[in-house]
């Protein structure tokens, strides 16, 4: 007789009512850091295609024995969306039991994405960014924006947020949240007038093949921390020489890629070294860091395994027999 099995499947709804903080978040991250230096948790160098009309396809495989849980994140961003009254980005996580290979759930992908890179940026900034941070700019206002903010406010003493972005939309609804949080937001009318000054400076620019580097590090105020989340596509590179600090959130997948973040010689190390004291965080009062990064599959793994148990003890979710 066959046994009956069951799939849990969470939409993004489901995910944002389980109530997971980003003290959570970072925990969880951090302890699959210390489980890779136990040899309990693996993770490959993230796998991409990029057709040339524009599309992005990416792939994050990642698997931990503590907790039992290997997780698959599929995404892919078309331009031609929002002709079709569609998310630029959409995307899928499966959950598997790492020890036996049986599914245990699917999840959307948009939710996981935004709370795991906030969280990977968090985690950097424990260690990069002074903790007397009160003035945040955002350069680009979507989800990682607003996933950002969120992170930010709970963990510094934040009064100001700064807005440049492209669509007015956007830009209103992350004034609004900050509002919400009782922080005062103000609209830039330029990138260079949004950084001048800011503690913490966020870049989540939608990817472009075509897009002409506009952002100089050698601006950033001195102490000032920069997560870049956008493959740094927006930041002229050669101004990282400015920068007193940089990570990188895996080296090993940094190796791998053909379009670097940054020069290597100007890389310090990566999100590992960082947690496990490999390497140093901020040093001098007045460095300038920065955290470049183009996804993490820890994090992805570390939000997918506190989400399925998070909805599993909740009984959230709908049940599928498989």
């Amino acid at each position: 007789m066959t046994e009956t099995r069951t799939i849990l499947y969470l939409s993004e709804n489901d995910l944002a009512g389980l109530g997971i903080t980003t003290e959570e978040s970072v925990e969880a991250i951090e302890a699959l850091i210390h489980g890779r230096a136990h040899s309990k948790v693996w993770w490959a160098p993230k796998a991409a295609i990029l057709p040339d009309d524009g599309r992005y396809m990416m792939a994050t495989l990642a698997a931990a024995d503590e907790p039992p849980i290997m997780a698959v994140k599929s995404v892919l961003l078309s331009p031609r969306n929002s002709a079709r009254g569609l998310p630029q980005i959409n995307g899928l996580i499966t959950v598997m039991d790492s020890e036996t290979g049986l599914p245990l759930a699917c999840m959307d992908a948009g939710w996981i994405t935004a709370v795991r890179t906030a969280a990977l940026s968090a985690v950097a900034a424990k260690r990069l960014a002074r903790a007397d941070a009160s003035v945040a700019a955002f350069i680009g206002c979507g989800v990682q924006a607003h996933s950002h903010l969120q992170a930010f406010a709970a963990l510094y003493p934040l009064r100001e947020v700064r807005a440049f972005g492209r669509g007015r939309p956007n830009i209103d609804a992350l004034c609004q949240l900050a509002a919400s949080l009782g922080l005062s937001a103000v609209i830039c009318d330029t990138a260079d007038e949004a950084i001048a000054g800011a503690d913490l400076i966020t870049t989540s620019v939608t990817f472009s093949a075509t897009m002409e580097p506009f952002l100089d590090a050698g601006s950033l105020k001195p102490g000032c921390f920069a997560a870049i989340t956008d493959l740094a596509a927006p930041w002229i590179k050669g101004s990282f020489a400015a920068l007193d600090r940089i990570i990188v959130d895996d080296l090993e997948q940094e190796a791998s890629m053909s379009n670097k973040l940054a020069d290597p010689a100007l890389v310090n190390g990566d999100l590992s070294g960082l947690v496990l004291g490999e390497v140093a965080g901020r040093g001098e009062p007045a460095e300038r860091t920065a955290f470049i990064f183009r996804g993490h599959a820890i994090g992805d793994l570390a939000l997918s395994a506190l989400a399925y148990q998070r909805a599993s003890e909740a009984a959230r979710g709908a049940v599928i027999q498989a």
